[in-house]
């Protein structure tokens, strides 16, 4: 009977973390880097003691069982990467935010004290984390774009000696496949608020990080196809580890 009431219990509290996308773990020369994805553009990176949030989003319920943030990164303005409601509920009390200045002129006194801004092409470090805005942007180019170019943020983040990149939305811009040396890479594929699969292959297959992950996938029409992404990427360049991983459970 004991037994059985355990069993009961497990099943009961196991859930959450049954449901959670992998986490994976990757070594650098400053100790392991262990990346957990959450929810569409959301994702808690973790890295010599410190807890990173990138774009939180969706309510509390989203970083059940997640430290508490030491560092956020927010890449732009619209809802599902600044999500004034999240960060109004998480437990900020040491936590620095990184925003670009478009986002911080939407925020309240309270989380501007918290911010720093950093915009397209500028590098700064926190916790020892080298962290540089690299433009994200929609192609053609047009004053009433979803995403102009200098508004939002993408990111380059360095760890050690591994270097990370969390695209934002954007078109396959010529920024991104100029990129070099990147390990880990979070590239978005959404129509019509990003780019499509092919030219999101296209970008990878430019830039060749070593590993990949389709994220931010979730568009107007429903979900983007990522095993058509990994096998087009895979088609073209074999040794890109392409990581599927669903980023849209539900809590």
């Amino acid at each position: 009977m004991k037994t059985t009431f355990a069993l009961l219990l497990l099943m009961i509290s196991a859930p959450l973390w049954a449901q959670l996308p992998v986490a994976d773990e990757f070594k650098t020369s400053k100790g392991p880097l262990k990346i957990q994805p959450l929810n569409h553009a959301t994702m808690a990176l973790t890295w010599n003691g410190k807890t990173i949030y990138a774009d939180p989003y969706g309510g509390a319920k989203t970083f059940e069982g997640i430290a508490t943030p030491d560092l956020i990164v927010i890449t732009d303005i619209h809802g599902d990467h600044f999500d004034v409601s999240t960060l109004d509920v998480l437990d900020l009390s040491k936590a620095v935010i990184v925003a670009p200045q478009a986002v911080i002129d939407k925020m309240s006194d309270k989380l501007k004290a918290k911010t720093v801004a950093v915009n397209n092409g500028q590098t700064i470090t926190k916790l020892d984390i080298s962290i540089t805005a690299i433009p994200m942007y929609n192609l053609p180019e047009a004053a009433d774009a979803k995403h102009t170019k200098g508004r939002g943020n993408g990111y380059v983040l360095k760890f050690g000696d591994k270097t990370l990149y969390i695209s934002g939305d954007t078109a396959g811009i010529p920024e991104m496949r100029a990129l070099k040396n990147i390990d880990v890479a979070f590239v978005c594929m959404n129509l019509p608020y990003t780019m499509d699969v092919p030219e999101a292959a296209s970008a990878v297959l430019d830039f060749k990080p070593k590993i990949v992950y389709p994220y931010h996938y979730r568009g107007a029409n429903g979900m983007s196809d990522t095993e058509a992404f990994k096998k087009l990427v895979n088609e073209g360049n074999k040794s890109i580890d392409v990581r599927l991983r669903n980023w849209y459970t539900v809590k």
